[in-house]
């Protein structure tokens, strides 16, 4: 099975609705580092929305399915 990470934050409804769907994966709170917040950035290539999901090398930004 591929590894998810989910970067987000842990207020976020969209994070949140994210980890529920894929309660499987790593969770990375960005508020927590700021290295962790650099690292969302370059996966999203600067966009500031959240989550972004990395599974197997893909980058998704943003989660509404479920809304």
């Amino acid at each position: 099975m591929p590894k998810m990470i989910i970067y987000g934050k842990s207020t976020c409804p969209h994070t949140r609705r994210a980890r529920e769907a894929y309660p499987d994966a790593e969770f990375v709170d960005v508020l927590m580092s700021v290295d962790d917040l650099n690292k969302m950035l370059e996966l999203s290539g600067g966009k500031r929305r959240i989550p972004v999901i990395v599974e197997d090398g893909n980058v998704t930004v943003g989660y509404n399915r479920g809304s």
